[in-house]
């Protein structure tokens, strides 16, 4: 079941930098994602799957939301601070937070931490009190 998962999240990661769907596009991609190596380490379970994909579900309308915001309203003031990384994520996992975190407007990951803290910037409407700017 993991092994799919990862197949498929390599596809879409293809399709992604081709944006071709092409027959020979596809056969490409599905030989490439055969070809990488697999990580060596444990691989994330079909649960933490099933959450990152629901995320992913819920990220879409969220990334929507913040978008109106951001054309209607200033957002002039900006943060970084660091968000923990769910425990035992295997590479494909770490790829994927990273993905929803920066899919939403407002955020992007300015870096991995390899003892499990993502960076992160965001900008908001207003200063809050606890702000250093």
């Amino acid at each position: 079941m993991i092994g799919i998962l990862d197949l498929v999240l390599r596809l879409v990661i293809w399709f992604l930098l081709t944006a071709d769907l092409s027959l020979a596009n596809i056969a490409i991609g599905v030989a490439i994602a055969l070809l990488i190596p697999r990580c060596r380490i444990v691989p994330g379970t079909a649960k933490d799957w099933l959450y990152t994909l629901r995320d992913a579900l819920v990220a879409i309308p969220k990334a929507f939301v913040e978008a109106i915001e951001i054309i209607l309203y200033p957002h002039r003031h900006e943060e970084r601070f660091c968000e923990k990384a769910k425990p035992l994520r295997t590479p494909g996992l770490i790829f994927l937070d990273v993905f929803l975190i920066t899919f939403t407007p407002k955020t992007i990951v300015i870096k991995y931490h390899e003892n499990g803290w993502y960076e992160v910037h965001h900008i908001r409407r207003r200063r809050t009190i606890f702000s250093r700017e």
